[in-house]
């Protein structure tokens, strides 16, 4: 693990230390990346949308001994374990998650799990470390930044890619339109590839165009951002769509076509042949999204998709953009 210097503390910090620290987030939308084989002079460069749901909510305090109960208490035990090291605090705590994002389904749960361990234990603590930093200690965002930049801020948000060893930059944030809706569609029995599966699958794509990682910039950033800017719903899915359509094409030798659930994918073109075009796969899946212009529209498909589909395993929602960042908050503070 690559060594930081401990983060210092005044007398009067350490002992005005809260009592416990919580802190909410919430799932992004993976819309896909610009350089998808990571090997341009621009590598990857992701697009995404940070949700209202599905959430990750946890409570941090000091205890005799280190425990976590909750979902995902693995995971969660080892980040809470490396940012303390990473710190050089040797203390205890009580971990408790009380929801997760459901992990491997393309929802950012590994990075929003260990943003909200990491910014628990520093304001528990009363250190001063921001999400980029502690991205950096726990090893998150080496591809894309859109979880850091969705935890900090929300909306939609375009990175620059990694570069020069350094995590992915903010290029654009945009608030999204408050009227828009998201339908998820989730397959519990499937699962995306994370990890050293994801590394090695990446390994064996090939190089991506150089005139197509033009046009899907293009597309991002003189398409789609406008059209967001100006709640254009449906240029802004038009573009959305298109760009889901060559991740798709581009993935699919790995996920055995162009998503990664037989199940979602015959649900996407279901809502493909009503005539939905901003819809897709986030990241590797299994969970699939299509847009909707009003909280009407998106009741509607939602319950259509609930009599269509009844594949076990299948289940659906109906989320929003969320335009803020992570919520963190500390009890009283301990004399």
């Amino acid at each position: 693990m690559e060594a930081f210097p401990p983060q210092s503390k005044t007398a009067r910090e350490a002992k005005a230390r809260p009592r416990e620290a919580t802190v909410t987030t919430t799932a992004r939308l993976h819309f896909g990346f610009l350089d998808p084989s990571g090997r341009s002079g621009r590598p990857f460069g992701s697009f995404g949308l940070s949700l209202d749901r599905p959430r990750t909510r946890l409570v941090l305090r000091r205890a005799e001994r280190f425990a976590v109960s909750g979902p995902e208490q693995e995971r969660a035990l080892r980040y809470l374990r490396e940012i303390a090291a990473s710190c050089g605090v040797e203390e205890s705590y009580d971990l408790r998650i009380e929801e997760a994002i459901p992990p491997h389904a393309g929802l950012g749960s590994g990075t929003q799990l260990a943003l909200a361990v990491g910014s628990a234990f520093a304001a528990l603590e009363r250190l001063s470390l921001e999400p980029q930093q502690i991205a950096a200690r726990l090893g998150r965002g080496a591809r894309s930044g859109i979880g850091i930049a969705t935890f900090a801020q929300g909306g939609a948000v375009l990175d620059g890619g990694p570069l020069d060893g350094r995590l992915p930059k903010l290029l654009r944030r945009l608030p999204f339109p408050s009227p828009w809706r998201v339908l998820l569609i989730f397959d519990e029995k499937a699962s995306g590839l994370a990890g050293a599966g994801e590394t090695a699958a990446f390994a064996t794509l090939p190089d991506f165009p150089p005139r197509e990682i033009e046009a899907l910039d293009r597309r991002i950033t003189q398409g789609a951002l406008p059209a967001l800017a100006a709640s254009d719903f449906s240029t802004f899915c038009q573009h959305l769509g298109y760009l889901q359509a060559r991740m798709g094409a581009y993935f699919a030798p790995l996920q055995g076509g162009a998503y990664a659930s037989p199940r979602v994918s015959d649900a996407l073109a279901w809502l493909r042949n009503e005539g939905v075009a901003g819809l897709g796969q986030s990241s590797w899946g299994p969970t699939g999204f299509a847009l909707t212009a009003t909280q009407r529209e998106g009741e509607d498909l939602l319950d259509r998709l609930r009599t269509q589909f009844k594949h076990p395993g299948l289940s659906f929602a109906l989320a929003q953009g969320r335009n803020e960042g992570a919520k963190i908050e500390i009890s009283r503070v301990m004399d």
